[in-house]
């Protein structure tokens, strides 16, 4: 392989990813690990120091390669806080409900939407809600803060910082057209107790001796301070020329299905629709980026139930595209939402219609359900021209073509499967990486959606007058 090689630590909501790479981009292995949520007095915490004891050992095992540095990247809704050398609090996953007495009380004195472009958000969603939580029981006092992608670069060198990709998605803790923390997080006291604010490329330090000696890697392997998933992927897809300076918008698919556009002409970021899970994030060069979200992964999941085999498998591709004429012409559909207070319609309640008996077709409901929301979402935030959707369900044949269907005067891609997170994550070291392949062009579905969509929002239009 070529000298040198890389690693890029992940830590998503559902699964945590290692994966070693080389110098010029190409994945020589990854390794995972299922993510076990625990509910421990007073309240729900992430996994965190299992992930770090698996951490240290996955590291170990790569200790053969001349790794050179390492790149944290994590989801942007937890933050870490140490105080003498150590965790200062187990870090709150943001799918507990936080008391709906400190939630009132935080929501009553965040900052606006026009400041922040962070929208009030469930549960501990807002990372500016957990630090209200924390506050409030003494849990801050002489603690460093960092959001979580930067808690693993200061468990690996000891050094701690901050950054911006992960303090501007939706914490409600920066201002984005500043460049700086929000009135409210500096009121509180809160900005003085995060570490210094660096780029996402920068290295922090190089490993801590002793985790050079537990694992065996070089102690001048570098660490850099890293960023927010989402925004890594975005880094990936910018690597395409067709993407990199053009009009486009990356759908990120996971657990979350987050739409981020580089627009090419000036947004109005204010004007997004705050109510409908819009957000402004921020990219790795601190300027603002329109975005919408919904949690597609965890309501696809939640729709197929008991059926074992997922929407993306490629072996029931063929058979899932087959079921799609059947489910259309039926008027089987999935009316939003399951993820309660999350995306475009966050106060409609779930509900099926006509719902199948057969699984390929439950299946592929699924899937034109995850896409007419979808669609949605990219159309708050103006997307046009071009659409590249990437992750685990770019994978999902009727997902991505059925988008294509309900966005005809849009080009929409999916790109090979390792120029996701990961690779983003690796152009922050080499910039100039391009990904290996092509974009995929994403054909239409053979079947009309037009009035099947028309049906669909009708039906929303309904339940909401009726509610």
């Amino acid at each position: 392989m070529a000298e040198g090689a890389y690693i890029v630590v992940d830590f998503g909501k559902t699964l945590s990813k290692v994966s070693l790479w080389t110098r010029d981009g190409r994945c020589l292995t990854r390794v995972t690990r299922p993510n076990e949520l625990r509910d421990v007095d007073p309240y729900a915490p992430l996994d965190t120091e299992a992930n770090a004891a698996w951490l240290i050992e996955t590291l170990g095992g790569f200790a053969v390669h001349p790794v050179e540095a390492i790149i944290p990247v994590s989801h942007g809704a937890a933050l870490a806080g140490v105080r003498d050398g150590q965790l200062a609090f187990p870090c709150i996953d943001y799918e507990w409900e936080l008391p709906a007495a400190d939630l009132a009380a935080y929501r009553a004195e965040r900052d606006s939407f026009t400041i922040t472009g962070s929208p009030a958000l469930p549960a501990g969603l807002n990372l500016g809600a957990q630090l209200h939580y924390l506050d409030s029981s003494g849990a801050l006092d002489g603690v460093t803060l960092m959001p979580y992608a930067q808690y693993w670069a200061w468990l690996l060198s000891g050094h701690a910082a901050s950054e911006v990709t992960s303090l501007g998605c939706h914490s409600d803790l920066w201002n984005p057209a500043a460049g700086d923390f929000s009135p409210m997080a500096k009121a509180r006291g809160w900005a003085d107790k995060f570490a210094p604010v660096v780029r996402a490329g920068d290295t922090v330090g190089t490993l801590l001796p002793e985790v050079a000696e537990r694992t065996g890697l070089p102690k001048t392997t570098r660490v850099l301070a890293g960023l927010h998933d989402s925004n890594a992927a975005l880094l990936a897809a910018r690597g395409f020329a067709e993407i990199a300076d053009n009009e486009a918008t990356v759908l990120s698919t996971g657990t979350w299905f987050i739409a981020m556009r580089l627009a090419a002409e000036e947004v109005d970021t204010a004007g997004l629709p705050e109510a409908r899970d819009c957000l402004v994030n921020v990219d790795a060069y601190g300027r603002p980026v329109p975005s919408a979200r919904f949690m597609g992964g965890r309501e696809i999941e939640t729709l197929i139930e008991i059926d074992t085999r997922r929407v993306d498998i490629k072996p029931d591709q063929p058979a899932l595209l087959a079921a799609v004429p059947k489910v259309v012409s039926d008027g089987a559909m999935v009316l939003p939402t399951l993820a309660p207070g999350c995306g475009p319609f966050p106060d409609s309640e779930f509900r099926w219609v006509n719902r199948p008996e057969c699984w390929f077709e439950r299946r592929a409901a699924a899937c034109l359900y995850a896409a007419l929301v979808a669609n949605e979402s990219l159309e708050l935030i103006g997307s046009k021209d071009r659409l590249l959707i990437e992750g685990r369900f770019a994978e999902a044949d009727v997902f991505v073509r059925a988008l294509a269907s309900l966005r005809p005067n849009t080009r929409v891609f999916t790109a090979n499967a390792h120029n996701d997170v990961s690779f983003g994550a690796l152009r922050l070291i080499e910039p100039a990486l391009r990904p290996q392949g092509e974009l995929v062009y994403v054909a239409p579905l053979e079947t009309d959606l037009t009035e099947y969509r028309a049906r669909w929002c009708a039906e929303i239009e309904r339940k909401g007058e009726a509610a």
